[in-house]
């Protein structure tokens, strides 16, 4: 009896032991599986947080931010403050309540410069919200749209090469379009547009952004459009085109060389430039948070 009790005591010792054993053994490896699935956690929201961060004032970023790239963002408390800006015509802004600013002028234009040893912008993301207070002549034949342009520099009838650019716009009544200029002012193609990306502009605050980058080995440039329709902060691609080639200038072949600019009728913009402008003509605009950043275009 006594050899039975102790071979049981000694079985059973054995049990509680090996259950001890395996019960620390799965607690350690369902900890060890803890720590690594965290970290795997922790990296990836790290990842998104980096692609997905937002610009500075808070805006969702299409696409990332370049290495090292430019950005400018509009000086809110003094827009005209600012060393890198130039405002055509000087025209007076006015600070509202909600801390937005009012213009009106019939060619209303914010120019974004380049300065002495920066680099010119090229793929860019151009980001604002604005708001149509009302249109200052409302004849049909009055151009009417809001309108971010890059790749350009100086329009001057003076130096007509120079107005060489891409016009991503967006009209009063919600549609929207691309047009491209060889040259300032003869050189200009019909837009690509499309009917309606959205209702009437007016009296309602919206963002928009354009989006130019080159593709195809710098063979093509991409032109997009996003649209913010509801001022919260949620961007749908609204229009795209691609130009590599075969977009012409809409004017006689007699108005189109006369300008000398050792261009083709259907040149591409494939140049960077040192001024990106936002534009609008007949109306009376509030406009925040405008910006400008060098993007790490898709590969």
């Amino acid at each position: 009896m006594y050899l039975f009790n102790h071979y049981v005591f000694k079985e059973m010792n054995f049990g509680i032991k090996f259950t001890f054993v395996f019960l620390f053994a799965s607690s350690l490896l369902f900890i060890t599986c803890l720590l690594i699935f965290d970290n795997i956690t922790v990296f990836a929201q790290q990842e998104n947080t980096t692609i997905n961060a937002d610009d500075q004032f808070g805006i969702e970023k299409i696409y990332p931010t370049k290495s090292d790239g430019r950005e400018w963002y509009v000086n809110m408390s003094n827009p005209k403050n600012d060393p890198n800006v130039t405002f055509t015509f000087n025209p007076r802004l006015a600070k509202q309540d909600d801390g937005s600013w009012k213009i009106r002028d019939d060619h209303i234009r914010i120019n974004v410069d380049t300065l002495n040893g920066t680099e010119e912008w090229k793929n860019v993301e151009i980001t604002g919200y604005v708001k149509i207070d009302s249109i200052i002549n409302p004849r049909k034949s009055v151009i009417t749209d809001i309108d971010w342009v890059a790749r350009t520099d100086q329009h001057n009838e003076n130096f007509p090469c120079h107005g060489l650019s891409l016009h991503g716009g967006i009209y009063p009544d919600g549609s929207a379009a691309w047009k491209k200029e060889i040259w300032f002012t003869g050189g200009y193609t019909k837009e690509k547009s499309v009917p309606k990306v959205t209702d009437s502009l007016m009296n309602r605050w919206i963002g928009w952004k354009t989006v130019i980058y080159n593709t195809n080995n710098d063979s093509a440039v991409k032109m997009e459009s996003y649209l913010d329709n509801s001022n919260s902060n949620h961007w749908v691609k609204v229009f795209e085109i691609t130009d590599n080639g075969g977009w012409y200038a809409s004017s006689s072949d007699k108005v189109f060389y006369s300008a000398n600019c050792g261009r083709s009728k259907d040149h591409m913009v494939l140049n960077s430039g040192p001024i990106v402008t936002f534009r609008a003509d007949n109306v009376v605009l509030n406009f925040k948070d405008l910006s400008i950043r060098e993007i790490e275009p898709p590969k």
